[in-house]
Parts: structure tokens; sequence; C-alpha cells
């Protein structure tokens, strides 16, 4: 067995058996590990996350801020991986991403994502009535100094576990904190 392999089987047993806590678990993830990650808050069910995405050598592009494609990387996944907390038994994926660079990613940035209450309300009742949902969320990264570098609206599919066109495995049955 290759060493990706035994890696991600590892992962994969260290999340269903809870060894390590989610922000661990999404920093020791092999992309994201090479990318030198750090999660600074996961709250319970992932409705609010923060995360330093550093800028260095290898993330630092010609004009000297952050790649975009840095950012895109890690922000693809962050409100799936929430939805499929808060709505666990279904299968969550990015549908769609749009990413608008305001300012230069000019030091280490922080990706602040919050899950709105009245989102989640919204979401609930459009899966008790039609089993299915296609939310937005607005989230983005923001400089040292606190200012918004970068916007992201990014749309999640929920729908049924084993939906036909699913591309990820199915989130947990047990909800993860």
């Amino acid at each position: 067995m290759s060493r990706p392999r035994l890696f991600q089987r590892i992962l994969r047993r260290a999340a269903e058996h809870r060894w390590l806590p989610d922000g661990r678990l999404l920093e020791f993830y092999p992309p994201f590990l090479v990318m030198r990650i750090k999660v600074l808050e996961v709250s319970p069910q992932w409705r609010k996350v923060r995360i330093r995405l550093p800028l260095n050598a290898i993330s630092r592009n010609p004009g000297g801020v952050m790649f975009g494609g840095y950012q895109a990387a890690l922000a693809d996944p962050i409100a799936a991986l929430a939805c499929a907390r808060v709505f666990p038994g279904y299968s969550t994926w990015t549908r769609s991403m749009q990413i608008d660079f305001e300012i230069g990613g000019s030091s280490d940035l922080e990706l602040r994502f919050e899950f709105p209450p009245d989102l989640e309300a919204r979401i609930g009742g459009e899966l008790a009535r039609d089993g299915r949902s296609t939310p937005s969320f607005e989230y983005g990264y923001f400089l040292a100094d606190g200012r918004r570098c970068t916007r992201i609206v990014n749309t999640v599919a929920i729908r049924p576990r084993g939906y036909s066109k699913a591309t990820t495995p199915p989130a947990p049955e047990q909800g993860v904190d």
C-alpha cells in the first residue's frame, strides 16, 4: 500500500474514532498540511471557523501577494464541511464558488466563516419540505490588519444520502462537533 493511501486511512480512522479534533484533522489533510494552515477556531458543528493561511515563499506570487489558487483551495470545502456537520445524514459538496480578490493578500490571511442561524433555519425548512437544498454562503479572507482582501460566495449542494450525482462520500451518521 502506498504511503498516501495509508495516511488517508489513518486520517479516516482518526476521524471515525475521534482521536483528534476536527481542526487538527483539517490541518493534517495532505493538501492543507503542505500549505501549513493553522486552524484557529472551529466551533461545535462548524458554525464558526477561523483558519490562518500563511504567506510564505511558496504561497507568494510574483507580485508579492498570496496566490489566488491557495485561497481557493482552502475556501472550497469549508461551507460543505459545515453543512455536513449541521445536517448529518446528507451528502454535501461545493456546487460553485465565486472569488473576488478585492485587494492583494500581502500578509498571512485569516479565513473567517460563519453559519448564520437564519440560513440554517431556511436550509432546515427546505430539507424538510424538498429533501434537498442549495444554499450560498458569503465569507472571506482577512489581512493581518483586519481588512477583508478576498470575498467568497460558495454554493453548497445538500442532497439525500446516496444521491446519484453526489461526488463526495456522505457525512457520518452521527453529528461531529
